[in-house]
């Protein structure tokens, strides 16, 4: 298939097609300029939610639950799920994909699993090309579940319209929840494995926290949903917030806001890539490595080396 072709299956719903184009994108494969451009008028229906959490929390059984409750009303969804990256052999489990098996026969579900390859912050390099990908396939919900996060990766909130973050029993005390950067960025609170002991001193923490944020009456205010994901309890509430937190975006106008951050945060990333690929082939002497060693040598201070190396580019450092 050339690239017009693959965005024309794409766009009717093949799989294989799908599942291509989703591979050209992880490999930043020559097609992608085109691809992108063929599937560019297409984009901005979907709905996209992230969920994430530090590991342990129930992401993956949790994203499990809510494509049932999303199909149980009738609605199409894709599933990306972004699995961690061997810092040794550099290959993946990606074993979201397999305790979601039980979707794998409906035709209204697509699940796929990415590598984040040492990408920081929770999610893949290839994550926002996917979702547009996944975005002109037509679904109506695009989940995506990102890696066990920590305290401070927060990527998923520049790429998702609402971003869910799971809690467990255990997490913390209230200090460290208070500290736990990716709180907030939270639209919408699960305490997952609420049937444990401990569930409702964690509701009680992340309720003073909420509180703690002074809000103008019109904001938001992320609820907190109580779940047991893996026997399907909350879950219709869960997705139900979600819903909630979407018609807010729609009425106040911050939905066309956070599409527009997220296309900005897109075109930097291409820029700085294409600037990273650009410095790879200046050469060694005049170039990264020979500045490298000056700055390293204290023969020239960075700041100095870095607009050396723009002009070199072709880029004013002023500018």
């Amino acid at each position: 298939m050339n690239a017009p072709q693959l965005v024309e299956r794409v766009r009717g719903g093949d799989r294989r097609a799908l599942a291509r184009a989703i591979t050209l994108v992880e490999n930043g494969a020559a097609e992608l300029r085109e691809i992108m451009a063929g599937l560019a008028l297409h984009t901005g229906r979907a709905r996209v939610v992230g969920f994430t959490g530090s590991p342990g929390v129930g992401k993956s059984t949790t994203t499990n639950a809510v494509v049932r409750a999303v199909r149980a009303k009738g609605l199409t969804v894709a599933v990306l799920a972004v699995d961690p990256s061997s810092p040794f052999t550099g290959g993946a489990l990606l074993g979201d994909r397999v305790r979601m098996q039980e979707h794998a026969t409906d035709p209204g579900v697509y699940i796929r699993s990415m590598a984040n390859r040492g990408h920081l912050g929770g999610l893949s390099w290839a994550t926002p090309h996917a979702l547009r990908v996944l975005d002109a396939a037509g679904f109506d919900v695009i989940l995506v579940e990102t890696v066990g996060v920590g305290q401070a990766e927060v990527e998923i909130a520049g790429q998702a319209d609402t971003t869910v973050v799971l809690c467990a029993p255990g997490m913390g005390d209230s200090v460290q929840a208070a500290k736990a950067g990716v709180l907030e960025v939270a639209d919408v609170f699960a305490v997952n494995k609420a049937d444990r002991d401990g569930a409702k001193v964690t509701l009680r923490e992340l309720r003073q926290m909420v509180a703690m944020k002074d809000r103008d009456e019109a904001e938001w205010k992320p609820p907190i949903v109580m779940t047991v994901a893996a026997k399907d309890e909350g879950v219709d509430e869960l997705w139900g917030r979600v819903e909630d937190h979407y018609a807010h975006l729609e009425e106040s106008g911050e939905l066309a806001t956070r599409r527009r951050e997220r296309a900005r945060h897109e075109v930097q990333a291409i820029v700085l890539d294409l600037l990273r690929a650009r410095m790879g082939g200046v050469g060694a002497d005049s170039g990264l490595d020979g500045l490298a060693g000056e700055v390293a040598a204290g023969e020239r201070d960075p700041y100095a080396a870095a607009d050396l190396l723009l002009k070199e580019l072709g880029a004013d450092p002023g500018a």
